[in-house]
């Protein structure tokens, strides 16, 4: 099989077990083939740990579960030196934390303080952490997947934007439509019937199920040197670098964006929007990225990296709305 068909059978393996959320889905998988880091936002139930879960199950990787909570140290994130003895010898050997995965959930990130938030930003970044002045390597498919929850504010600790600006993309879950509602309660169903159909044995423990195909780990690395091939067009970079630029200088296009525009995105953005482009063109089948690439992952890759004014958030305008004034402003190549 290609890289691309195994992809998609990745794809097709996920959306078997989420329901109505297939854009969630497509945004996981681009995370994954473009290296990056993804921030999922929802309100509860939506799906986001599902989605997440589901991802590693059908994926030939090691899968971490961080539980942030506001008494986490930044050692239960990242590990930590520990005292070995045997016989009359002691010695010190690093005992990594659940950090060193291939997919680590850190399940409501906005609930941990500042100080193990910026545990994971080594981490995030270099794909590295230090501990006790030593470096420890994560391994080559690394990624990591934060959840947070809109809505409670008591007992949490908001993002900084320096961390915001490390995700490559930030992925909003809403609500599903009735009809994958629907579905939702029949998969819900059969999965409580197929559990209570499980063999058991006189120890009490289930009888291992036979493994579902996964996804290897070599086809990521595969799809990934073909994303590094596809042609990305001087006037498309040109129109990539455009729109970030119009996030700085808003007054250049329209009065009513420099109102709503108070911090502009980082050159991260403009970054965000090459891979994520190049990566949405490949899954479409195209060795080149055209405009409708960019627009299909701008709001993912914006989003979180604008800063709006007080006057925007006073008139309920979001990011998503900016963001759709700058495409209908900036000129397209």
């Amino acid at each position: 099989m290609s890289a691309r068909e195994q992809i998609t059978a990745l794809e097709q393996g996920m959306g078997r077990a989420i329901v109505g959320q297939r854009d969630v889905i497509r945004r996981l998988i681009i995370g994954l083939l473009a290296n990056g880091n993804l921030l999922v936002e929802g309100l509860p139930g939506l799906a986001k740990t599902r989605a997440i879960k589901a991802l590693a199950k059908n994926l030939e990787a090691d899968f971490s579960r961080i539980q942030f909570t506001p008494d986490l140290l930044p050692a239960d994130v990242t590990g930590t030196d520990m005292l070995y003895r045997d016989g009359q010898k002691s010695e010190f050997r690093f005992h990594p934390g659940p950090i060193f995965a291939n997919i680590v959930l850190a399940d409501e990130i906005n609930r941990a303080p500042a100080k193990v938030q910026s545990a994971l930003l080594e981490a995030m970044e270099e794909r590295q952490v230090t501990v006790a002045g030593k470096t420890h390597k994560m391994p080559p498919l690394f990624m990591v997947m934060a959840t947070q929850n809109p809505i409670e504010q008591e007992g949490t600790y908001p993002l900084p934007e320096a961390q915001m600006d490390r995700f490559l993309m930030h992925v909003l879950i809403t609500y599903p439509p009735v009809k994958d509602e629907v579905e939702v309660i029949e998969l819900v169903r059969s999965e409580e019937i197929a559990a209570a159909n499980t063999t058991v044995t006189a120890s009490g423990s289930a009888e291992p199920q036979q493994a579902a195909d996964v996804t290897p780990q070599q086809a990521v690395f595969d799809a990934r040197r073909e994303i590094a091939a596809i042609h990305v067009s001087p006037a498309m970079v040109r129109y990539i670098a455009d729109l970030v630029e119009a996030t700085r200088h808003p007054s250049r296009l329209s009065e009513e964006l420099a109102r709503w525009i108070e911090i502009g995105a980082s050159p991260r953005g403009s970054i965000a929007l090459d891979k994520a482009g190049r990566t949405n063109a490949w899954l479409e089948g195209r060795d080149y990225v055209d405009p409708q690439d960019i627009h299909a992952v701008i709001h993912d890759c914006l989003r979180h990296r604008l800063g709006l004014s007080f006057e925007a958030q006073g008139e309920g305008i979001s990011a998503d709305q900016v963001i759709d004034e700058l495409l209908k402003l900036v000129a397209l190549p």
